[in-house]
């Protein structure tokens, strides 16, 4: 059973041991559990939650989905009526919600305001940069400092510890939230990429190199195949090659027994490829073979519709070629 302590409002919360002063974490000194609290219980959301709680934090979610209060108050977490009752006197707000839309809807300036002062918001939604200025902005005017920190790994990872977290903001802000940080993941897989921005560009990026990885491999599996090579040699030469990736090492197991990875939205994944070439056109480098990737993924969508599928752009090169990509 998880210890009990008091938010302001008197909600009950599992976190901190009866009678111990209350620090943020995220304030340096040491590791004095922090009040947290936590918008998105889904399938990265809820994992974290977990750890944090696990790690002694105070958890207070809000989730537009009523039914997931169950799975949050099991892991010893509060449940919010709302992301501004959730905020109230809580020194980290930390954001996981699909897209920037949603994180735009879910921050109005009641939410930084009810923070505590001195407090720190850490966005883990795979955000836009432009649309997180002018939230960023807006937490500032509040006296709220800022740190971005997009995940790269899928559920398995965020409950196992794993993720990796671009960070982009103040270095002494990370410095300060490392203690919480490293409740979700190793010191090791921290990276901290710069500026305001610099970890939302590069978790896009990621996703842009992963993305035409994908459909490139799958081009050229499809013309071995059609050309007599058999998949799964070639698959192991290919590993062992100049041309080796992680993707071929590792994701191509999935493809060939048929799993096109559907733990991810196509919808999204056009998103989050066109923001990266928006960017590239407006910082004025070159982009022809992004806006490749983006076509194949938007054709994609066209044909399949807003679905779970990281690699339903392989399924309709499938469909073009007229044969799977299976061993």
């Amino acid at each position: 059973m998880h210890p009990v302590s008091k938010w302001p409002d008197g909600g009950g919360l599992s976190g901190a041991p009866e009678g111990r002063v209350r620090r943020n974490d995220c304030h340096g000194g040491d590791s004095v559990p922090s009040r947290v609290a936590l918008v998105g219980a889904g399938r990265m959301g809820t994992p974290l939650c977990g750890r944090l709680v696990s790690a002694g934090h105070a958890v207070a979610v809000a989730d537009l989905r009523s039914e997931r209060e169950e799975a949050v108050r099991s892991l010893g977490a509060d449940w919010a009526p709302s992301v501004t009752k959730a905020a109230v006197g809580a020194d980290v707000l930390v954001t996981v919600v699909p897209g920037p839309d949603e994180a735009a809807a879910a921050l109005p300036d009641a939410v930084f305001a009810a923070l505590a002062p001195g407090a720190v918001w850490i966005d883990m939604t795979s955000n836009a940069p432009t649309a997180a200025r002018a939230l960023r902005e807006r937490a500032g005017a509040h006296g709220v400092d800022v740190l971005e920190a997009p995940m790269g790994g899928g559920p398995d990872d965020a409950e196992n510890g794993r993720l990796r977290l671009y960070v982009g903001g103040p270095a002494d802000v990370l410095d300060r939230c490392r203690p919480l940080l490293e409740a979700l993941t190793t010191p090791d897989r921290i990276r901290h990429m710069g500026g305001p921005g610099s970890g939302y560009t590069t978790k896009l990026l990621i996703n842009l190199l992963w993305f035409g990885q994908a459909t490139a491999t799958a081009e050229a599996l499809l013309l071995g195949r059609r050309a007599g090579i058999d998949l799964a040699t070639l698959r192991d030469t290919l590993a062992d090659s100049a041309a080796g990736s992680d993707f071929i090492r590792r994701d191509l197991t999935a493809l060939f027994a048929g799993d096109y990875l559907r733990s991810y939205g196509l919808d999204r994944i056009h998103d989050q490829l066109t923001v990266i070439t928006g960017e590239a056109r407006d910082l004025g480098t070159p982009h022809e073979m992004a806006d490749t990737v983006v076509r194949i993924h938007r054709l994609a969508l066209e044909r399949f519709g807003p679905v779970d599928g990281e690699l339903l752009a392989v399924a309709l090169l499938e469909e073009a070629a007229g044969t799977l990509l299976r061993p």
